[in-house]
C-alpha cells in the first residue's frame, strides 16, 4: 500500500529539513556515544600485539666485591665491574594465549560498536517517526479548529434568526478550547521529541526540525518470522559479540591451565676485572643463569584459578543463551507489533476515515436543514478526528516496529 505524506509547506520551509537518511547519516558520523564506543574498540585492538610479546628484557650493571676502605677496583683479585642481560621466558603458549583472549576482547568490542550502530539508528528512527505523527496530528488539529469554528459560525447564525440554540453554539465554543488545549500540549511534545532527536544528533537541542514536504512511505510484507531468527542468528552483531566473548573466556581457561607450569628466566652477564695495583693482568669473568618460577601453591592459586576461568567460561555461555532468548522475544513482539498496525492502517484508510468522512458530511448536511441536532454533528466530527489521530500514529508505529526488526535482526533485507 503506498502512500503519499505531505506535511506542513509552511513549517517546512521555516525550518531546515531532515529526512529519515540524513538523521541516521548524521547521527552515525557525530553521536558522542558511539564514538566513545569506536575509540573503546580501537583501544583494544592495540592489547594482542602488547600482551602477545615477550616481557622486556633486563640489562643490569654491577659492581662486585668493591673494597669500602678504597674503592679501587684493583686492589682485590675479585673486584669486577659487571654488565648483564636477562630475558623471562613464559612457558611455550601463555603468550598465545594471552594474545588469543585480547584479539576475542577487541573482536567482540567490535561487534558492541556494530550493535550500537543498529540501536542508535532504531532510536533514530523512532523519533524522526514520532516527529512525523505529531505533524500529522498537528494538522488534523488544525483542520479540526477551521471546521469547528464554521460550526460556530452556523451555529450562531442560526441562533440568532431563531432556528438554533445558544448551547449549540456554547458547545462548539467548549470543544474548540478542548482543541486548542489538545494543540498545545501535542506542540509542547513536539518540541520534547525534536530535542530528543537534536541530541541523538549531537546538534543544539533547541534547533528546528521538519521533515519533508512530500514522503512516499509503503508497508512491506514482512518475510517469515523463522526467517527473522535464522538471519539474526547469523547477522546480530550482539549475538557475534557474545561468542566472542566466550571465546575469549575459553583462551583465559586455557591460559589458567597454563599456569601450572613454570615460567623460565636466562641471562648472562660479564665481569670486568682491572690490572691489579702490581700490574699483574686479570681474566675477565662470563656467568649464565637460569631460573624458573616453581608453583608450589596449586591447591590455592592455580587450581583456583582454573575454576574461576571455568565458571567465567559457562557464564558467558548462559549469557549467551538468555540473549538468543532476548533476540527471539524482540523479533517476535515486533512482528506482532508491525501486523497490528499495519493492519490498523489498511482498516482505518479503506474503511474506518472513509465512512467517518462520509457520516460527517450527511451529518452536516441535515444540521442545516434542521434535520439533525447540533450535539450529533458535533459528536461525528470528533470521532472523525480521533480516527484521523489513530490511523497516523498506526502509520508511524508501523514505521517504528520496522526499525525495532531490523536491529533486533541487524540487517535491513527483513522483507520479501
Amino acid at each position: 500500500m503506498l502512500l503519499m505524506v505531505a506535511i506542513s509547506s509552511s513549517r517546512a520551509s521555516e525550518q531546515p529539513v531532515v529526512t529519515l537518511e540524513s538523521a541516521i547519516t548524521i547521527a552515525l558520523q557525530n553521536n558522542p556515544d558511539l564514538a566513545q564506543m569506536q575509540a573503546r574498540a580501537q583501544a583494544l585492538m592495540a592489547i594482542p600485539s602488547q600482551v602477545g610479546s615477550l616481557p622486556d628484557p633486563v640489562v643490569s650493571f654491577n659492581t662486585l666485591n668493591l673494597p669500602v676502605d678504597t674503592f679501587d677496583t684493583r686492589q682485590e683479585n675479585m673486584t669486577q665491574i659487571q654488565l648483564g642481560i636477562s630475558q623471562t621466558i613464559p612457558f611455550p603458549g601463555k603468550l598465545a594465549l594471552r594474545e588469543q583472549a585480547a584479539s576475542f576482547e577487541a573482536a567482540a568490542a567490535l561487534q558492541s560498536v556494530t550493535e550500537a550502530r543498529w540501536w542508535l539508528q532504531k532510536k533514530v528512527r523512532n523519533t524522526w517517526w514520532q516527529i512525523f505523527y505529531l505533524d500529522h496530528a498537528l494538522q488534523i488539529v488544525d483542520s479540526n479548529l477551521t471546521l469547528l469554528r464554521q460550526f460556530i459560525q452556523i451555529a450562531r447564525t442560526k441562533y440568532e434568526v431563531g432556528e438554533g440554540l445558544q448551547q449549540d453554539v456554547l458547545l462548539a465554543q467548549l470543544e474548540l478550547s478542548k482543541l486548542l488545549d489538545q494543540q498545545l500540549k501535542l506542540n509542547g511534545l513536539r518540541r520534547n521529541t525534536v530535542a530528543q532527536l537534536n541530541t541523538l544528533l549531537d546538534r543544539p537541542s533547541n534547533l528546528p526540525v521538519a521533515l519533508p514536504n512530500r514522503l512516499a512511505e509503503k508497508l512491506p510484507k514482512l518475510i517469515a518470522e523463522t526467517v527473522l531468527y535464522q538471519m539474526a542468528e547469523e547477522f546480530r552483531a550482539l549475538l557475534a559479540a557474545k561468542r566472542e566473548t566466550i571465546n575469549a573466556a575459553q583462551s583465559r581457561l586455557d591460559l589458567a591451565k597454563k599456569d601450572y607450569f613454570p615460567d623460565l628466566n636466562v641471562g648472562a652477564a660479564y665481569g670486568i676485572r682491572d690490572r691489579m695495583l702490581d700490574g699483574a693482568e686479570r681474566a675477565d669473568f662470563l656467568s649464565m643463569k637460569l631460573s624458573m618460577t616453581v608453583p608450589i601453591f596449586i591447591a590455592s592459586k592455580q587450581a583456583k584459578a582454573v575454576d574461576q576461568r571455568t565458571s567465567e567460561l559457562m557464564r558467558q555461555k548462559y549469557a549467551l543463551r538468555d540473549e538468543w532468548n532476548h533476540v527471539r522475544g524482540q523479533i517476535s513482539q515486533g512482528v506482532s507489533d508491525y501486523q497490528r498496525a499495519k493492519d490498523q492502517v489498511i482498516l482505518f484508510k479503506t474503511g474506518i476515515i472513509p465512512q467517518a468522512r462520509q457520516t460527517v458530511a450527511s451529518m452536516l448536511a441535515g444540521y442545516q436543514v434542521n434535520k439533525l441536532d447540533f450535539l450529533n454533528l458535533v459528536q461525528s466530527q470528533i470521532t472523525l478526528f480521533n480516527y484521523e489521530m489513530q490511523y497516523w500514529n498506526a502509520f508511524a508505529e508501523a514505521n517504528q516496529s520496522l526499525a525495532q526488526l531490523t536491529a533486533a535482526v541487524g540487517k535491513e533485507e527483513i522483507y520479501e
